[in-house]
């Protein structure tokens, strides 16, 4: 390739991440003329480190728990007996199967992909450099979908085998003995729970006064109380100060809450730093664009996904908080829909759920009950636990609720919390409910399927009015009329 040549496209994409690639097969269907680059693999983190490979890694992990527990169901079946590069290779399968997915719609719908590092030389041209050298494109529009990498800590210098972050976690090259996990956000226990199944002694060790900050706090303690019975270690209000490698160990010092107090050294054959994720934006040469990002690297977008600079679109973690494949995904949608003309299309972010792979799971989508309160909402609160839904005892499952938060003025939900199997797809009802504008009256009266995990919503905002069948209900402020 040569920098003499200039292409023209309607669209250049750079990333092809669960955002880039909707934006640009969305754009292709439009009939667009669109490049996608990306300098690593087609899918980005998603399909290649992130969603995709640990939920194969953590659905082995639930296989082998069940297997763990068949003899409760009066099944006599073997310990299984993990075998890793069988594992990791199933991981990889899947990962293939995804990645060659999305190549067989990027050619169906004319999107061709180039794989190299892209920077701006102007608003309306970009430079890419791949190993056969370089190429420039004119684009009427740019689509800036880089999404996010770990971030790296400099007193836990990561080398990859002993010291490692999200990516090297996915690989499974080793299972270790003894595992610190730095961080209990959703990353760290999503990895706490794969190697916790594998064989690993898993210690998470947390800052905060509570795992998955942020979320609702009735949800975390939950989901904590269940973790430390399947034998993960959880230290909350704790920093891990030092990590002194010692040749396949790593001996860290660890001090707060979880120690008492006073400095505790223990030693461990693997360290995951999960403390967050950061933008990637270092090397787009922004400011070539007229763009700069925020003292985080973030770029600002509006509603309909635009950058300061008219013909720049910014979708996905490039954009902020929250870090979620599904946003960057309607993100893309809308982005699209936008550059070929559609003035209505915006994105809202009224409901945009967020699910936590642990085992169970954890689903969230609306206003926690603290977010609510602190809205300066009067809140009414309806929950189910797990313990009463006849379809969980069948399913050797009885630990979990579902918590749903509602106005006690207006009766509207605003939010839904699900600690339980599946909690990702039952998570869709309150993502309707709250685009809809349904009230907790609206969900009770619904009819639900029994026996099923989904009436357990119902009973939830059943029990939100004290009229709950399958557990005690608390005594209602107001009377209970017919």
């Amino acid at each position: 390739m040569s920098t003499s040549t200039v292409r023209q496209v309607d669209a250049a994409v750079i990333g092809a991440g669960p955002g880039g690639y909707h934006v640009a097969i969305r754009l292709g269907q439009l009939g667009k003329k669109v490049v996608c680059i990306d300098r690593d693999e087609v899918g980005g983190v998603c399909l290649n480190w992130g969603c995709i490979p640990t939920k194969a890694l953590l659905h082995v992990g639930e296989v082998i728990r069940h297997i763990d527990r068949a003899a409760a169901l009066g099944l006599k079946v073997p310990k299984a007996e993990v075998e890793r590069e069988a594992v990791a290779k199933f991981k990889t399968d899947v990962v293939n199967a995804n990645v060659g997915g999305v190549k067989t719609l990027f050619k169906a719908n004319g999107v061709e992909f180039i794989r190299g590092e892209a920077s701006f030389v102007s608003p309306t041209e970009i430079e890419i450099k791949t190993d056969a050298g370089k190429e420039r494109i004119a684009a009427a529009n740019v689509i800036i979908a880089t999404g996010s990498a770990p971030v790296d800590v400099k007193a836990w210098p990561r080398d990859g085998e002993t010291i490692v972050n999200s990516d090297d976690a996915v690989r499974l090259a080793r299972i270790p003995k003894h595992m610190l996990v730095i961080g209990g956000g959703v990353i760290g226990l999503e990895f706490a729970t794969v190697y916790r199944r594998l064989g690993a002694d898993v210690l998470v060790v947390e800052m905060m006064p509570q795992i998955l900050t942020g979320t609702d706090l009735e949800v975390g303690k939950t989901l904590g109380r269940i973790l430390k019975k399947q034998g993960i270690e959880i230290m909350l209000n704790t920093k891990v100060g030092a990590l002194e490698k010692k040749g396949s160990t790593v001996r860290a010092t660890i001090n707060g809450e979880g120690t008492g107090g006073k400095d505790e050294t223990r030693e461990f054959d693997m360290v995951l730093v999960a403390v967050g994720r950061r933008p990637v934006t270092d090397n787009l040469n922004l400011k070539a664009a007229g763009l700069e990002p925020d003292e985080r690297g973030f770029v600002a977008a509006d509603p309909q996904q635009r950058t300061k600079v008219a013909n720049i679109f910014a979708i996905g973690d490039v954009t902020g908080a929250p870090l979620l494949a599904h946003r960057a995904m309607k993100q893309g949608v809308v982005a699209a829909e936008v550059i070929n003309g559609d003035r209505s299309a915006a994105f809202d972010p009224v409901a945009v759920p967020n699910c936590i792979y642990t085992d169970p799971e954890v689903a969230t989508v609306g206003l926690s009950e603290e977010e609510a309160k602190a809205a300066g909402y009067e809140v009414r609160i309806g929950k189910f636990p797990l313990a009463a839904s006849g379809r969980a005892r069948t399913m050797n499952e009885s630990e979990g609720v579902i918590k749903l938060v509602g106005d006690a003025k207006s009766d509207l939900l605003l939010g839904m919390h699900v600690v339980a199997p599946q909690a990702e797809s039952l998570i869709g009802e309150g993502v309707i409910a709250l685009e809809m504008g349904a009230t907790l009256e609206d969900i009770g009266l619904s009819v639900h399927p029994h026996p099923t995990l989904t009436e357990g919503i119902m009973d939830a905002a059943e029990a939100a009015h004290g009229k709950a069948i399958h557990i005690i209900n608390p005594k209602p402020k107001t009377p209970v009329t017919a």
